[in-house]
């Protein structure tokens, strides 16, 4: 276990021994059928002083200690707040699972008792038999292109892994005939879903974006400029702010992956640097279009390129001017729950990973659908 997974081990611990203290006394005087709190407060001297300890006559504030802690209670808050949010996000999972399981349901009867088929019948004619199967043709396409990507020479050879290829790619096909299938029968069947997935609100001012303020859709990303997938994003989130125009506003928030992507760090500095002189998507199409192109003497090579001050420039990537704001993008991602690039936020909902467009572009319809409805 490296020195990151032993603190990270042990703030767990510690959150979970707190919680576990809570729950036990909570417990304890649910038992004593709710004895008096305020009483058992009472009952304690009130501490008049600010003293910690006294050393030889000298005394040790708690203001003292609690300064001398900061670092270690502001990490301790961290994880209590992403412990949080991973909680409300993975109980909303949960509901929303359940909640589409039982509107499947009663879509099937509905559909069933209108058409006289077995729910049977209606999900292998709408399901199993427009979804196909899935060939060798599909499967060498799928192969080639893993090969194409960045790490695709530790791909294995094609026969090892041609039949998860398959049986991926079946899944796929299956899911996305299902989906067409019931989302039919939600227009058909005029169904208004009230519950929703928890949304999160992120900070957008002052960060790198593109798209009128009062747009009805913000996207909001976290992303690492030597990620390989935060790359295969770009296009589609080009695509999106093409095609939606004026309804969407992208926004940009740092997050390297210092400890895989030793170039990152610096990377996100130069966009920021860029960005003091109104270039930072020109900045980011440079570096996400060459990522070969991310040690130090080449940013400044880059954005020279671009026609930015390049004493200037140099002079903020030298510095670190924008380290610490980088740091405070970081911490921002990580309570929101983000650990890993590109991270997307769609009006405040979660999307991890490079999401094909049909994905992004389904949900900001919801999204404009739900403005023109008046809901926030």
């Amino acid at each position: 276990m490296n020195p990151a997974q032993s603190s990270a081990t042990s703030g767990r611990r510690t959150l979970l021994l707190l919680a576990s203290g809570v729950l036990l006394f909570t417990f304890g005087w649910i038992l004593a059928g709710g004895a008096s709190l305020e009483a058992k407060t009472e009952a304690k001297p009130a501490t008049t002083d600010n003293r910690a300890a006294v050393v030889n006559g000298t005394v040790i504030t708690v203001d003292e200690v609690t300064a001398k802690a900061k670092d270690r209670l502001d990490e301790l808050d961290a994880q209590h707040q992403q412990m949080e949010f991973k909680f409300q996000q993975e109980r909303s999972n949960r509901m929303l699972t359940a909640l589409g399981e039982l509107l499947e349901d009663r879509l099937l009867e509905l559909e069933a008792k209108a058409t006289g088929k077995t729910k049977e019948a209606l999900l292998d004619e709408g399901v199993k038999a427009k979804a196909g199967t899935v060939g060798d043709a599909d499967v060498d396409a799928y192969y080639n292109q893993l090969k194409a990507s960045p790490q695709g020479g530790s791909l294995p050879p094609k026969e090892q892994v041609a039949d998860r290829i398959k049986q991926y790619l079946q899944q796929q096909k299956e899911q996305g005939a299902r989906n067409a299938f019931f989302n039919d029968l939600k227009t058909k069947y005029k169904v208004e879903t009230i519950l929703s997935e928890p949304r999160v609100e992120i900070a957008t001012e002052g960060h790198p974006a593109k798209g009128p303020a009062d747009a009805p859709v913000t996207i909001v990303e976290f992303s690492d400029f030597q990620c390989p997938f935060c790359k295969q994003v770009v296009p589609t989130l080009a695509q999106i702010t093409q095609k939606y125009g004026d309804q969407v506003r992208l926004v940009f928030r740092q997050f390297p992956l210092s400890s895989i992507h030793p170039f990152a760090e610096k990377a996100a500095e130069a966009a920021l640097c860029a960005n003091e002189q109104g270039k930072f998507w020109e900045m980011h199409d440079a570096m996400f279009g060459d990522q070969s192109k991310l040690e130090v003497s080449a940013l400044k090579v880059t954005a020279g390129n671009l026609g930015v001050d390049k004493a200037k420039f140099d002079e903020c990537l030298d510095s670190g001017r924008f380290a610490q704001r980088i740091k405070d993008d970081e911490t921002a991602g990580s309570l929101v729950g983000v650990s890993g690039t590109p991270a997307i936020f769609i009006n405040g909902r979660s999307f991890s990973g490079a999401q094909p467009y049909d994905a992004l572009a389904s949900a900001i319809d919801e999204e404009i659908a739900r403005a023109k409805n008046g809901k926030s």
